[in-house]
């Protein structure tokens, strides 16, 4: 395979001319750059991406942190950010978890596999990263963008939507209907966006009126085995809520598939309420009412963000997201409770 070496031999010139006019930056004689040119041309070479890189100053690429790859929240993130990307000549490197290390030293591991790839910019979602770890990215963290997430010390950096009011959504929905019975399956406790959310769905409910002592709460893991293993929790009672909150999609589509194993109808014994309103949820059965948390929106707004950062863009960067309920068949108002 031939080499920037073998062509400014060929050539006759220096491998910094060569360089030049590989890269497009810098002045060559035009008898000169033809001549390069034709010599790359005859050994059909093709420039290395580090040596593009070295010429132009910038990769090129733009890194990208999730904490693990399955499920159905990250695709759509991912597709947002590849699409825009490659619309501005540019690429994406991904770094996942493997969940066989403490959650927060795979994403510091991750975050430093992309910077050493030389990542003109990170992206970077984990709910376990904390303050001192982007302080210890050095002058790194300027070219930083957490999506889901606040940090003080790079608050213009940080992009979310408002899981509070996401959580008051979701209560008030389910009381449109007069709902009173309400279980609630919520995410990990480690998780901020999960806590927010089930501050602003409990907050509610309590303002409302209704009996904070009777909501029972089953902790999950945002998978769906956590919602299969919840409904199977909230079928050992007597009586089924009227209603259940799912802190998340894939959970609440877990509770409907071992419902409809176990011959519960929903929403006519209990209706399910999701969060994100993820692709999955409009193909559920019964599809799923869910709570639209605008995560594209929010992608986009800190991937140009982190454009115009590093490359000088001028991209539009939002900084409001609205939530708002998505209707569609597993909530409706309650019947005469059955006894199981």
């Amino acid at each position: 395979m031939a080499t920037i070496k073998d062509v400014a031999r060929l050539a006759g010139v220096g491998v910094g001319t060569a360089s030049r006019v590989i890269s497009g930056n810098g002045s060559v004689a035009p008898a000169t750059a033809e001549r390069v040119r034709k010599v790359i041309a005859q050994l059909k070479f093709r420039p290395s991406h580090t040596a593009r890189s070295l010429g132009a100053g910038t990769s090129k690429l733009i890194g990208v942190y999730i904490p693990f790859l399955r499920g159905t929240y990250y695709t759509p993130i991912l597709r947002v950010i590849d699409t825009v990307l490659r619309g501005q000549g540019l690429h994406m490197v991904v770094a996942f978890g493997d969940g066989l290390e403490d959650e927060r030293v795979e994403t510091n591991e991750g975050m430093r596999f992309l910077l050493d790839r030389d990542c003109d910019g990170l992206i970077v979602l984990s709910n376990a990263i904390q303050d001192e770890d982007i302080k210890a990215l050095g002058t790194a963290q300027r070219q930083v963008v957490v999506l889901n997430r606040n940090f003080d010390r790079i608050k213009e950096q940080c992009f979310m939507a408002d899981h509070v009011q996401g959580g008051v959504q979701a209560a008030r929905a389910l009381l449109q209907y007069k709902h009173k019975d309400i279980a609630v399956v919520s995410g990990p406790t480690t998780s901020p966006d999960n806590v927010a959310r089930l501050a602003g769905f409990m907050g509610e409910l309590a303002a409302r009126g209704l009996d904070m002592g009777k909501v029972l709460t089953v902790p999950g893991d945002f998978s769906n085995q956590a919602g299969w293993d919840a409904a199977g929790t909230l079928l050992t009672n007597k009586k089924l809520p009227t209603a259940v909150f799912c802190a998340n999609d894939e959970m609440a589509i877990g509770m409907l598939a071992h419902f409809q194993e176990r011959g519960v109808s929903v929403p006519h014994e209990v209706s399910v309420l999701g969060y994100d309103d993820s692709p999955s949820a409009e193909f559920a059965a019964p599809r799923l009412t869910s709570v639209h948390v605008p995560s594209r929106e929010v992608t986009l707004a800190g991937l140009n963000w982190l454009l115009n950062r590093c490359y000088d863009l001028t991209l539009p960067v939002s900084r409001e997201f609205e939530i708002t309920v998505t209707w569609r068949a597993s909530v409706a108002a309650p019947r005469p409770a059955a006894r199981r």
